[in-house]
């Protein structure tokens, strides 16, 4: 299969970039190399070989489409982080909103004809039902990074409606696991943990996640691919959540140390809970999640301790 990929030098993107090449896929990637974290981190994260790579920000990557006219477009590219985008909502909107526009409109003019989008669990905002349905009719985003994403998943059910782009989006339920990002939850109270600093912790502790391993989120993304629908949105998580508090001394425990906690005030823009249902994932793209978080901190403590 030809596919293109966005965002392929991240965290997510060069996990998927390197199976996508395994399993004998034609791959080319887009990425900018932004300085939303240390742009050597991203260029260590490639492949040696077995790709194209096209070092261009998406919202100039029209013709980069075209030129490449894939099966399929792999979006993972985004502004990434909740609580930045509070404070560059006019940049989030650009790169998410208007990017994500500017490929779709790429595809359609060159005949692309399947999408596969990276969502995110922060368009469910602090929602009531739990665990979170894709069918919840009354999903309200607290964020701005939130209110991108689903305005990226609507973008792509109007280019299906409209022009009959087969459309996948996955809403990612917080991934972890190396290579993670280092401004990230888990990469960066492993780091202060180890170093014996003060970890900030928002809020009383007892905020929860739904933490989904990297092979997993790996492993949706390809049922994804394979799988195609008119149009479809799902979650990837490991559908089980683990307290912040809870979460600070598993990390503690496995390195072996005491965290030290400062505790701060809650973050405008940080949901209560993440919980996802995955019934329709595990039903219609044989998503399966294998890696529970104490396994999954264990590996990035590992992981962790080789950098």
């Amino acid at each position: 299969m030809k596919i293109l990929l966005t965002g392929g030098a991240g965290f997510i993107g060069s996990h998927l970039l390197e199976r996508l090449i395994a399993r004998g896929d034609d791959v080319a990637v887009i990425d900018d190399f932004n300085d939303y974290y240390d742009p050597a981190i991203k260029r260590r994260n490639l492949p040696r070989s077995g790709f194209r790579l096209h070092e261009k920000d998406i919202r100039e990557s029209a013709d980069i489409v075209v030129r490449e006219k894939p099966d399929v477009l792999v979006h993972l590219a985004a502004r990434a982080g909740v609580r930045p985008s509070q404070s560059q909502p006019a940049l989030y909107e650009s790169v998410n909103v208007a990017g994500t526009l500017g490929l779709l409109e790429a595809c359609r003019q060159s005949g692309v004809n399947r999408v596969v989008f990276a969502s995110s669990s922060s368009v469910y905002g602090n929602a009531d039902a739990v665990p979170f349905r894709e069918d919840n009719p009354n999903i309200a985003p607290i964020s701005f990074y939130g209110a991108t994403k689903l305005m990226g998943e609507h973008y792509v059910r109007i280019y299906s409606r409209l022009y009959g782009i087969q459309g996948t989006c996955l809403r990612f339920f917080t991934a972890y696991g190396p290579r993670q990002r280092p401004d990230m939850a888990i990469h960066s109270f492993t780091a202060a943990i180890d170093r014996d600093k003060e970890i900030p912790m928002f809020g009383d502790g007892t905020t929860e996640r739904d933490y989904t391993f990297v092979s997993d989120i790996v492993q949706g993304l390809l049922g994804a691919i394979d799988r195609p629908e008119p149009f479809a949105i799902f979650n990837l998580g490991e559908s089980r959540t683990i307290q912040l508090r809870s979460l600070i001394d598993l990390i503690g425990k496995t390195l072996g140390k005491t965290p030290k906690i400062k505790q701060m005030p809650e973050q405008p823009g940080d949901v209560k809970r993440t919980f996802a249902s995955i019934d329709e994932a595990r039903r219609r793209l044989g998503y399966d999640p294998k890696v529970g978080v104490e396994e999954g901190i264990r590996e990035f403590v590992a992981w962790y301790r080789k950098l």
